[in-house]
């Protein structure tokens, strides 16, 4: 049944407010758009596209994949601006019930806003998956995501020779996109097993374009005669004031390191990723029931509608389990499509449903198989020392994380960070939460739960903040007009 009219105030009201322009958000906007619906597509970049379409001002898209269907996508902001107001350059840092819709708080340019909507379409994407080890923190070590960020959007290459490791197919575009750009790559060190893909082989079948992609990615490492090792990560890196080389070694099924398999190698930079975190702050402020997905991570519990399980908010992309931009695609116009008839009355057509609903099983199905291919089994903690930072913000180690289990009795995550501050930092948990969460559970002898998950990834100000701006309130400018 359709939303009743919002309630008269100060500001107009959107029927959709979407958080985040990347491949879901950009195609729930356009989708809802499309059906009548007023939509602000807010989003913290200068452009949209989010990390997947992440580009320069004037990149005609030649060095980036399927860079139609975001033109389309752009094209279709362009094609309805009468009822869709993007918002770039927009933090998020909070989002609340008000009356009969909700109120979500932004940052831009360092004054705050206030933007206003019936319904709310979370697609804020994900981030790097990151697992601590010993030298972990020395600068020139980034995120696999950090270095293709810096080459897409600011057409930097982050070192000159350049170790890629964790696990993954993400780590196959980022050496490529490195090698393209002149960059030594060292080698590409994938932690996992990928031939286990091969173990679904009709979920292979019904994505032989991703198979495809990937199969470009490595004919690239080959033509630049880049190592790529199986079964072996990067589990220390050098130097002091910069990166001056790594240790990789061979991994076991659990990733323990086999014995007598470590050897050094030079190089300046290190590019790791260990899959990928879904960005849900703003689903947990929201109160929308979370779950642990198959790699692992929290996201947000979504119906075949998109929405979650409170009234008026769905959800799309990553922030509901992480499996690309196609499936980041598809949700979102369902997402768009269903947001639209909620509040406008506008039904979708059923056969266009049925289509999106089959595509969306066989994405993800296609991403539980990649999930299953691409553990990460907890053998990274015997890598650790006890000094080892876990908490780079904070600069908490191993020792006070296991320490606060065993000699000050916290059993979760949540007790752990009062007690260590462990995720108390500028990232409030982003980057150590999964770690701190792994950590816990070992000491306490038991499996990581979602309800760890979450305890790290509650964030009531989801993003940082001058103190002025909640001492002084959302300015009156800023509200809708």
């Amino acid at each position: 049944m359709p939303i009743s009219p919002a309630e008269p105030g100060p500001a107009a009201v959107h029927d959709i407010v979407v958080l985040g322009a990347g491949p879901a958000g950009l195609a729930t906007a356009v989708a809802a758009a499309a059906r009548g619906a007023r939509v602000a597509l807010v989003d913290a970049g200068p452009r949209p596209g989010g990390q997947y379409w992440r580009h320069r001002a004037g990149d005609d898209g030649a060095a980036h994949h399927d860079w139609d269907r975001f033109r389309r996508l752009r094209d279709g902001l362009d094609a309805h601006r009468d009822l869709l107001d993007h918002r770039s350059g927009h933090t998020v840092w909070h989002v609340e019930r008000t009356g009969a819709g909700f109120t979500v708080h932004t940052l831009h340019a360092g004054r705050p806003y206030e933007i206003r909507g019936r319904t709310v379409v979370v697609a804020t994407g994900a981030y790097d998956r990151q697992v601590p080890f010993p030298g972990w923190t020395t600068p020139g070590v980034f995120t696999a995501g950090a270095v293709q960020a810096l080459l897409k959007g600011q057409g930097v290459v982050a070192g000159r020779r350049i170790a890629v490791a964790g696990t993954g197919p993400f780590l196959l575009p980022v050496a490529a996109g490195l090698a393209e750009a002149g960059a030594e790559v060292v080698g590409v060190f994938e932690a996992g097993r990928p031939l286990a893909f091969g173990r679904h082989p009709f979920t292979v079948v019904r994505n032989a374009a991703k198979l495809a992609e990937g199969a470009g990615y490595l004919r690239t490492l080959a033509r630049h005669r880049i190592p790529y090792r199986t079964r072996t990560t990067v589990v220390a890196a050098h130097g002091t004031d910069s990166v001056t080389g790594v240790t990789v070694a061979r991994l076991d099924a659990g990733w323990r390191t086999l014995p007598g398999s470590a050897r050094t190698l030079d190089c300046d930079t290190v590019a790791v990723g260990y899959g990928f975190t879904p960005q849900t702050e703003l689903a947990v402020q929201l109160g929308c029931a979370m779950e642990r997905d198959g790699d692992g991570s929290l996201v947000a519990r979504v119906d075949s509608r998109q929405r979650s399980s409170v009234d008026g908010v769905y959800a799309a992309g990553e922030a509901c389990g992480v499996g690309g931009a196609r499936l980041s695609l598809i949700e979102g116009e369902l997402a768009g499509l269903h947001a639209a008839w909620a509040t406008t009355g506008a039904r979708p057509d059923r056969r266009r449903l049925a289509r999106l609903l089959r595509r969306r099983a066989a994405q993800r199905s296609f991403a539980a198989a990649l999930h299953r291919a691409y553990p990460v089994p907890g053998g990274w903690r015997t890598w650790l020392e006890e000094d080892t930072v876990v908490c780079r913000c904070e600069e908490v180690d191993v020792a006070a994380v296991r320490r606060a289990v065993t000699e000050l009795g916290a059993t979760d995550p949540r007790t752990v960070k009062l007690c260590a501050r462990p995720g108390m930092g500028l990232c409030q948990g982003r980057v150590c939460g999964y770690a701190t969460a792994g950590l816990v559970a070992e000491a306490d002898g038991r499996e990581v739960t979602a309800d760890d998950l979450r305890g790290m990834a509650g964030r009531p100000i989801a993003q940082p903040l001058p103190l002025g701006v909640l001492a002084a309130g959302a300015d009156g400018a800023g509200n809708e007009a």
